[in-house]
């Protein structure tokens, strides 16, 4: 970003950004006289587009009141889509400004969509590279008589990534339970799936893993160790 963009790109964004600040702190006191409300409240602005692998596009604008959807609106018929009566009064008043749901059709098909390119140019050998990932799986005492097995990846990137346990080459969904795909902190990501088992089963259990087309396959360590696979991948 600092190579591609205005030195003074980030500080007219901040003038910009206090500036609405304001505007949301006035219909914030708004809201909260609609709904009598006292105290404090929270009030949130979602915007953005995606760029989808097909070439096409889509966008989105919509707004919270303490965490739950007040309303949104729609680009394809310019108007916006109210959740309860406090929002239909909102509602009125926006649409009635012809010209601001036209802007805000063109921000979110045009200006957003040539940002977001412009962006992904200039971040490409970042955004598009490749990191395999690490991956190993242990087994551990979880519970008297339960023995948990673990499949854990990490220094992956892009975040996408499927990962389960099969047992006797048989593929056992309902009995697995997947940890959240968590950034490491390092620009890749680590994500974990376990299982629990008898320890006097005779079951061979293996962990499958796919990351942009590539598979691993770990067979279970039979005692309780670690069994590591290193970065090299196969087809």
């Amino acid at each position: 970003m600092a190579e591609n963009l205005a030195p003074d790109h980030w500080e007219r964004y901040t003038q910009l950004l206090r500036g609405w600040q304001q505007t949301f702190k006035v219909e914030l006191r708004h809201l909260q006289r609609h709904y009598n409300h006292s105290g404090l409240h929270t009030y949130q602005r979602m915007i953005g587009c995606e760029l989808l692998e097909d070439g096409s596009t889509t966008g989105f604008l919509q707004y919270a009141y303490d965490g739950r959807d007040f309303i949104s609106f729609n680009k394809d018929s310019l108007s916006w889509v109210a959740i309860d009566n406090v929002a239909h009064i909102i509602k009125r008043a926006w649409e009635a400004n012809l010209h601001e749901l036209q802007y805000q059709k063109n921000w979110l098909e045009e200006e957003c969509v040539a940002w977001l390119k412009r962006f992904l140019e200039y971040g490409k050998a970042t955004l598009e590279r490749t990191e395999p990932p690490v991956v190993r799986t242990s087994r551990k005492e979880t519970f008297p008589g339960v023995m948990t097995l673990f499949c854990r990846a990490h220094g992956f990137y892009p975040p996408e990534i499927s990962m389960t346990w099969m047992k006797n080459g048989e593929d056992i969904f309902q009995e697995v339970d997947h940890g959240g795909l968590l950034p490491s902190g390092d620009g890749t990501y680590q994500m974990w799936v376990s299982v629990d088992l008898d320890p006097q089963s005779k079951d061979v259990y293996s962990c499958h893993v796919e990351h942009c087309g590539h598979q691993m396959v770990l067979e279970a360590p039979q005692e309780q160790k670690e069994v590591y696979q290193p970065t090299q991948v196969n087809e």
